[in-house]
Order: structure tokens, then C-alpha cells, then sequence
């Protein structure tokens, strides 16, 4: 019997036993094709030929899958092309699948692999991420003059399906800034796992989508825009160049607040403008027009405008005292 007929029957009597999750589907001289699986979105197809003057020649080795991407099945495929060039001269198919099913086991990042690519192409020189396939985690450092985050984001074994958790471990910006990087990553990765509780009539059935990247981006844009931020009424940089003189006291005027839409006021700029007219339809920020909200600011426009001219009223009888006493 040939090398090729005795790997082939070996192949049928042991690789699903002694390889988990794996299941054949073809097992032929022309081809053995064997599917390999973690997860659902943790899986592939490895597609074995051999080459004329097999074992002393590598396997003919082909990866496919719905789930990762192609970039890194293109470098899994280089990676198990030197695996079988180890053995030459020895049957060389457990070889590779005992390898790839090892590999997909131990580097759960593997799903995210694309995902990771945009991140690395989007940090800057003061930026940092680090893997860590142990605990299918990221570590991440994005930072912007002074003033930085840094955050772990670990990704579930059933991701994309399950969404990223995310932890702020350090951040240099003020308190209620690192409590919007944390709240609203988590509500980014939350709605790309959960469908709308009332979709709209014309929406596409929906499908849970991967949360890494959005959450990345999202944290990304904002660490590199608040530094350079204006207040959006006096006009004047919000954030000084050092992170400690920011002012920590919320009830002080230059405590940085930021409102619904993103924008950035000082505190008492935020003031004086949510207190002057016009107020008709509610205070719209004046760099974007949306309408702004602030759990401090929570009162009716008109309550707003009846206080407003309540003040008004108040100064002009002041000024008519005064008038009658010169």
C-alpha cells in the first residue's frame, strides 16, 4: 500500500475522535477536505492535495471561510505550508490539522483579525494596543497631546454574536468625560448585538454585527477631538494643555459639560446660554443645531422663557427705582 492510501485510512479512523470539532468531508486521493470548528463564527474549511512526488513535497494547502477574513487565512496558509516542510518525508495531514485546530483554539483574537487590522491603521505614534490571546483581550492606549485613555476590551467566545466588554483602566481626562467613554462604548457595542426595540417598518431583518471596531473608532475619535474643542459660546479651548489643571469642582464656571450632541460648554457659559431667549422649541447647540440636553438643565423651554422674563421684569423695576432716586 502507498504512504498516500495508509494516510488517507488513518484520516478516516481517527481524525474526528482525536481532533475536536472536526468533521470530514471528503477523503479521497484527489483531496481530503476537512471542516474545523470552535464556534460558530470560529471556523474553517481545510482543503488537503497532494503533489506529485508527496511526502518529500509540502501538502497543496487551501483555507476557506465565511467567518475570517482573507488576509489572515492568506498567512495561516504560509504558516501551514512550513509546518508540513518540518515533516517531509512523513505523512503530513494530522500534521496540519492537529496544528490548525490548536491555532484557532488558542487564538480566539483570530475572529476579530480584520477589525484589528483598522485599529492598528488608525493609531497614531503616541498610541499602544496590545494582544493578549490567553484572555481574548486588547489592551488599548490612545492618547492625544496629555491626555490619554487606556482601556481593555475583551472579546466573548461566541463575538460576534455577544458584544465586547469594555473597562476603563486609566484615563487622565476629567471624571464625567471618562464616565461618556465608558457609558457609551458600552451602548455602541450594546446595539450592535441587539435589535431596536421599534425597528423601523422598511429596516432589513437584523443581524448581530461585530462591536470591536465601532467601539475603537468611537473611542479613538473622541480622545484625539476633545483636546482641541472650543466652548461653543465664548469660544475660548476648553481643555487646558495639562490634564491636572483641569477643574475638578462641578459647580465651578470653567468646569468643562458636555451636552447631548457631543459639543462642549464651560459651565457657566452653558448657563448664561440656557437661560437667554430665543426658546422656542427648546435650546439647540449652536455649533450643530441638535437640540440640547443635560441632566442639569432639565426644565421646560417654557418654564425657561417664563423665568426669563420673570428676571427681566425684575431688572427693569430695579432700573425704574433707581431712575426715581437720581
Amino acid at each position: 500500500m502507498s504512504i498516500i492510501h495508509d494516510e488517507l485510512q488513518d484520516v478516516k479512523n481517527y481524525c474526528e475522535s482525536q481532533i475536536p470539532g472536526s468533521k470530514i468531508i471528503a477523503c479521497v486521493p484527489s483531496m481530503v477536505r476537512v471542516d474545523l470548528r470552535r464556534t460558530k463564527y470560529k471556523q474553517l474549511t481545510v482543503c488537503l492535495q497532494f503533489p506529485e512526488l508527496y511526502p518529500q513535497y509540502p501538502l497543496l494547502v487551501e483555507l476557506k471561510s465565511k467567518t475570517l477574513c482573507e488576509k489572515f487565512l492568506n498567512g495561516l496558509t504560509k504558516v501551514c505550508e512550513e509546518e508540513c516542510k518540518k515533516v517531509l518525508g512523513k505523512p503530513q495531514i494530522f500534521k496540519v490539522l492537529k496544528f490548525l485546530k490548536l491555532f484557532i483554539d488558542e487564538n480566539p483574537l483570530s475572529v476579530c483579525s480584520e477589525e484589528v487590522s483598522f485599529i492598528k491603521r488608525r493609531l497614531e505614534a503616541s498610541d499602544q494596543i496590545k494582544l493578549k490571546q490567553k484572555t481574548s483581550s486588547l489592551s488599548l492606549h490612545i492618547a492625544e497631546g496629555l491626555y490619554f485613555v487606556k482601556v481593555k476590551i475583551s472579546v466573548p467566545d461566541l463575538y460576534p454574536e455577544e458584544q465586547v466588554q469594555i473597562e476603563l483602566i486609566d484615563s487622565s481626562f476629567p471624571k464625567n468625560f471618562q464616565r461618556w467613554f465608558s457609558g457609551q462604548s458600552a451602548e455602541i457595542a450594546r446595539q450592535c448585538v441587539e435589535k431596536p426595540l421599534k425597528p423601523k417598518p422598511k429596516d432589513p431583518v437584523f443581524e448581530p454585527k461585530p462591536s470591536l471596531w465601532p467601539v475603537v473608532q468611537f473611542i479613538i475619535d473622541e480622545v484625539k477631538r476633545y483636546p482641541k474643542e472650543i466652548c461653543q459660546l465664548c469660544k475660548e479651548k476648553c481643555f487646558p494643555l495639562d490634564p491636572a489643571q483641569n477643574v475638578t469642582e462641578e459647580g465651578d464656571k470653567k468646569h468643562i459639560e458636555k451636552v447631548y450632541c457631543g459639543h462642549i460648554f464651560h459651565n457657566s457659559c452653558l448657563d448664561i446660554y440656557m437661560k437667554t431667549p430665543p426658546f422656542h422649541g427648546g435650546k439647540k447647540c449652536p455649533s450643530c443645531g441638535k437640540r440640547i440636553y443635560h441632566e442639569k438643565w432639565k426644565i421646560t423651554p417654557k418654564l425657561a422663557e417664563n423665568r426669563w422674563a420673570h428676571q427681566e421684569a425684575k431688572k427693569r423695576e430695579l432700573g425704574e427705582v433707581v431712575e426715581f432716586f437720581e
